[in-house]
């Protein structure tokens, strides 16, 4: 019976942990993405004018993001009933907005980003030690253009 009741009381703690530290980054990921928000970034690469170029060149960012153990018992659930595991959904949306954020933070003084790419891998599985961590990478041209 105490067993049962640590195991309750820890997932209670990893769900409050958890939630405070998402909701912690989601905030610091909206409050950094008002500053760039008058930037573009496209993933497109011919709509540029060469003739106007200043200065061109790579900016990337990168981040490691892993699901809390909370999260993970939830998502296992979720995997065998089916439909769309939301624990997920949340670490991916916090990985890419991170990475590019990151990105646009490389090359702070750029006017545009474009040609942007994102990738998404996987380090760690459930498999291997009880969470699953994924690695994010956003990239782009940075570009200033002539005053």
């Amino acid at each position: 019976m105490e067993s049962l009741i640590f195991a309750v009381v820890l997932l209670a703690l990893g769900f409050f942990f958890g939630r405070y530290a998402e909701s912690k980054h989601y905030k610091s990921i909206r409050k950094r993405e008002s500053q760039y928000r008058h930037k573009p970034v496209l993933s497109g690469k011919t709509a540029l004018s060469e003739k106007n170029i200043n200065k061109s060149q790579l900016a990337v960012g990168s981040v490691v993001v892993s699901i809390d153990r909370f999260k993970l018992m939830v998502s296992t659930i979720q995997n065998l009933l089916g439909g769309e595991v939301h624990a997920f959904s949340s670490l991916i949306d916090r990985g890419r907005r991170e990475a590019t954020l990151r990105m646009m933070e490389s090359s702070p003084g750029a006017d545009g980003y474009y040609n942007f790419k994102i990738e998404t891998s996987t380090i760690s599985g459930s498999s291997k030690n009880g969470l699953g961590t994924i690695e994010v990478m956003a990239y782009a041209t940075a570009v200033s253009f002539h005053s």
